[in-house]
């Protein structure tokens, strides 16, 4: 390195001038004053005189006698300067010679370091066959006497009558540990900051390892398709709860004094370094960001309480996701504890149920945490045996040992030292339990603060009290130490089973592809394109609807209703009515069969007074609310037939959906729409003229309408015959309650019992079958007058009722089609499509979209092909970017190790 080097690195500070040598005059920076002088690199000086040697004897004859030249002079000079030394090193000592200044107090003693590796340096040079010249150059420090290493009061002019071998050394070595301390600094710094990245790496391999699992737990249907989780196991009272508390930094563990944790418990950790808040979920309950761990422990409570005292444990995990910036990535499986004896109000299989439990989830390769406390020795420890079972070897066990201050320093640390139980992760020591004021002594209410800082100063002050746990003894024990070796093994164990996981989900996918290409024909469909198809094929159908369900469909409706409205008025104020009791008929005082005789306009005006009551029956009978309720009665039957027809059908969610939209539709404009229906009408509650046009119409229209009444009466008369044995029956019945009601046959009593060797039964059919007799009489004779002449003119209104009542009654319902087809079909067609939109479309959130598609069995079978596919194609994706994330991290962990290889392979001077 030449002296221009030097002085460059002298003004830019890397070699401070303050902290200069104090020769007695100026030291010269031009390139003869340091030519050649090595700057040594964390190399002790005795190794950097061998390899000038070697140099020197490859080196031409006249470049060796400059560089001896060279050296000669640099002795020469600095002879007197080694009273000087101390100085430097304490000047420089916050820069260049921080190694020095720490590791000698005194000048004396940094001379004699000096001393003994020139003296070092020269056995071990005399001890190879160097070259007489080189070996004569390194023995005039024996001819040059003292003089130059000890004064400090030597003047300016005194360096040029000595030459001592030891200080010119002390100078190159002084330069070389100043040097070489800085560079180690830096060295310090660098590795800090690789361990650093290197931990950040590891944390993103493992949080995308973690995530991936959560992704294959949504596919699910193999075991293959999994990635290992780190299963906690040991016998109660072990401290499983103690330890996984103090990872989280949380109380949140289901705690009593019986049994309480029943069934597994999914704990995934997620760290989240920008947050400022710890918060808890439940997946499977759908409860999100549960901030009071209190709560989040109440509910594990409750969820394993719920289990059934004799089903006693459940292979039913419970999934509980912690985010939280204290915490690291991990997946961890709490197990209940493993029991000795069972009490006598658990069942007598407990123990084996519990084992069982927990040797499904000890499976490879799955990694188990086996807790086992310090004051119970190895060869009783529960958790320790189940592992060897699986885990003969101990290559994926890492045992915790618990409690480690209830038991001696000495017994504590050969128990982490222990080679009989060997384990290839090892032990770790922990004193997981918070002190007593850091939480609450009540089980839910101990707060939510973190107790992370309290249990690492309890750790702290136990471990560094004892020097058996010192940094020498090189045992692993605290918490920090048991998180920081779970996360490198959870990403170690994941990442070698990567391949395999890959190699499954691969098969998997095949399958998948395989179905979804035979059986749905590569059709793609997902719950929003199916309820959007759903939706719109229902909305065609409604629009083809009511397109066809218009004026005139609904005029037919209401004169149909309003016909037997006429038909109930006439029965009320003209024809018979039925009767109750056996008891004799009171005769009539204007029978029906006088009215086509009748005089209204004589004395006798009962005739008159009949057909105007009638009247205004009809018109204020509330034909506005009658009329409205029918029609939306009408479009309502109407939408529950399209219902039925659509695929809404085999959707229980949807058809009451639906339903209820169009009822609370047609309830909202019923309740106005009846109102002024009514006030439409009310012009004919007073005065109802009838023109010759619709006295023949409805001459014409009653007449069918007393053809199907008819007909009617007569179907109903012909079940009665076949229910009560045959016509001859009937008739016999029938002749006995004429006989009664004429006053032949005397009952006694009521005849409720039965009478004339007929039941009560019979009887009672039988007073039917008189009633419909007669009104099969009354129809055929009213038939027969409404096709007379007398009812062909209007003027004849009294003696032909039916037909003026038909003819007010079309004159209702031509003002009620008209006002309802305007006001409330039109305003139903136009809401209704919009309202199923708000309902089932943008209303619907997406869990209620899934279940609304997952209702039909055949669409739920496609979309879990579906998607299984593309959860399969996409976890592939995700893990190919993991290969790529894992061999970045292979590369910079080779290039590390190369550059430690590179830097302690050594240096030269030229």
């Amino acid at each position: 390195m030449s002296g221009r080097v030097i002085a460059a690195r002298l003004q830019a500070g890397r070699l401070r001038p303050n902290a200069a040598l104090r020769f007695g005059r100026a030291w010269s920076m031009r390139s003869y004053a340091l030519h050649n002088m090595p700057a040594t690199r964390q190399i002790s000086f005795a190794r950097a005189i061998p390899k000038l040697a070697t140099k020197f004897a490859t080196a031409g004859a006249a470049a060796g006698g400059a560089v001896v030249a060279g050296v000669s002079y640099i002795q020469y000079q600095a002879g007197q300067a080694g009273g000087y030394i101390a100085d430097v090193f304490y000047k420089t000592k916050d820069g260049a010679s921080e190694f020095a200044s720490g590791a000698l107090d005194t000048a004396s003693g940094v001379l004699d370091q000096i001393a003994r590796g020139w003296d070092s340096t020269k056995e071990d040079l005399e001890k190879v066959d160097y070259p007489e010249w080189l070996q004569r150059l390194m023995s005039r420090d024996d001819e040059a006497g003292s003089g130059g290493g000890s004064g400090r009061g030597q003047g300016p002019e005194e360096p040029k009558k000595s030459g001592a071998g030891k200080a010119a050394a002390g100078a190159t070595a002084a330069g070389a540990f100043a040097y070489a301390d800085k560079e180690e600094g830096d060295e310090d710094e660098k590795a800090e900051g690789e361990r650093i990245a290197r931990d950040e790496q590891m944390m993103m391999l493992t949080r995308k390892m973690i995530q991936i699992r959560g992704l294959l737990q949504t596919v699910g249907q193999s075991d293959s398709l999994t990635l290992p989780s780190i299963v906690v196991i040991g016998s109660q009272s072990s401290g499983k709860s103690s330890v996984l508390e103090a990872i989280v930094g949380h109380e949140f563990l289901p705690k009593g004094s019986n049994m309480v944790t029943r069934r597994p418990i999914e704990l995934t950790l997620v760290n989240t370094p920008d947050a400022h808040a710890e918060y808890g979920e439940f997946p499977a309950l759908g409860q999100a960001r549960i901030t009071d761990f209190g709560q989040i422990q109440k509910t594990l409570t409750d969820l394993n309480l719920a289990v059934p005292p004799e089903q006693c444990v459940s292979d039913d995990p419970i999934q509980l996701r912690i985010y939280s910036p204290n915490v690291p990535d991990l997946s961890l499986i709490d197990l209940p504890g493993y029991i000795q004896v069972t009490g006598r109000d658990q069942p007598p299989e407990l123990k084996e149920k519990i084992a069982e439990l927990c040797d499904k989830y000890i499976k490879a390769p799955n990694v188990i945490l086996a807790i086992s406390a310090a004051d119970v020795d190895m060869a009783n420890s529960t958790a320790l045996r189940a592992s060897r079972r699986v885990d003969p070897r101990g290559e994926r066990t890492l045992g915790v040992i618990t409690k480690m201050d209830l038991v001696d320093p000495e017994r504590g640390a050969s128990l982490l030292k222990d080679q009989k139980y060997a384990l290839r992760l090892g032990y770790v020591g922990v004193v997981c339990r918070a002190p007593s004021n850091a939480s609450s002594s009540k089980l839910f209410h101990r707060g939510s603060g973190n107790i992370m800082q309290a249990v690492t100063k309890n750790e702290a002050a136990y471990f560094s009290s004892h020097p058996e746990f010192g940094p020498d003894s090189h045992l692993a024990v605290g918490t920090k130490s048991l998180r920081k070796k779970l996360m490198h093994v959870l990403e170690q164990t994941m990442a070698a089973s990567l391949k395999t996981t890959a190699e499954a989900i691969q098969r998997e996918l095949a399958e998948a592809t395989y179905e979804y290409k035979v059986q749905y024909n590569e059709r793609p469909l997902s719950a929003e394109s199916y309820l959007a198809e759903s939706l719109d094929a229902f909305k065609h159908a409604f629009r083809g609807f009511s397109e066809q369900f218009g004026r005139e469909q609904v005029r037919e409706l209401l004169k149909h209703e309003l016909d037997q409205q006429v038909l109930n008025l006439l029965a009320q104020k003209y024809w018979n009515r039925p009767f109750d009791d056996l008891s004799a008929a009171v005769p009539e005082s204007d029978p029906l069969s006088g009215l086509m005789k009748a005089d209204p306009q004589g004395q006798n005006q009962i005739w008159q007074i009949k057909l105007d009551s009638s009247s205004a029956a009809l018109t204020k009978l509330g034909v506005g609310r009658l009329a409205t309720s029918v029609v939306a009665n009408a479009l309502q039957a109407h939408i529950d037939r399209l219902i039925t027809q659509s695929r809404f059908s085999a959707h229980p969610f949807a058809r009451q959906a639906i339903t209820e939209a169009s009822t609370s539709i047609l309830k909202d404009l019923s309740y106005d729409i009846a109102d002024e229906l009514e006030i439409c009408i009310k012009p004919y509650k007073y005065r109802i003229e009838v023109e010759d046009h619709e006295w023949a119409k409805g001459r014409d229209n009653v007449a069918k309408v007393l053809k199907e009444e008819l007909k009617v009466c007569e179907d109903a008369v012909k079940r009665l015959e076949e229910q009560m044995g045959g016509r001859k029956k009937v008739k016999d019945v029938m002749s006995f309650i004429d006989r009664v009601r004429s006053g032949q046959v005397v009952l006694e009593g009521d005849g409720v019992g039965g009478a004339g060797g007929f039941s009560a039964a019979l009887l009672r059919k039988g007073r039917e079958a008189v009633f419909l007799r007669d009104r099969v009489d009354v129809l055929k004779m009213r038939l027969m007058a409404v096709k007379s002449k007398q009812c062909a003119n209007k003027k004849n209104k009294y003696h032909c009722p039916e037909v003026f009542l038909d003819a007010v009654a079309d004159k209702l319902t031509t003002t009620a089609d008209l006002f309802l087809d305007a006001e409330l079909l039109s305003k139903f067609y136009y809401i209704f499509p919009r309202e199923l939109d708000a309902r089932l479309g943008r209303g619907l959130s997406q869990a209620e979209i899934d279940r609304f598609a997952r209702e039909d069995p055949k669409i739920r079978r496609h979309l879990d092909v579906v998607r299984r596919k593309e959860l399969l194609e996409h976890v592939l994706k995700e893990m190919e970017s993991l290969r790529q994330l894992e061999a970045r991290e292979k590369r910079y962990s080779a290039r590390l190790e190369e550059g430690r290889e590179r830097r302690k392979g050594g240096w030269g001077l030229f």
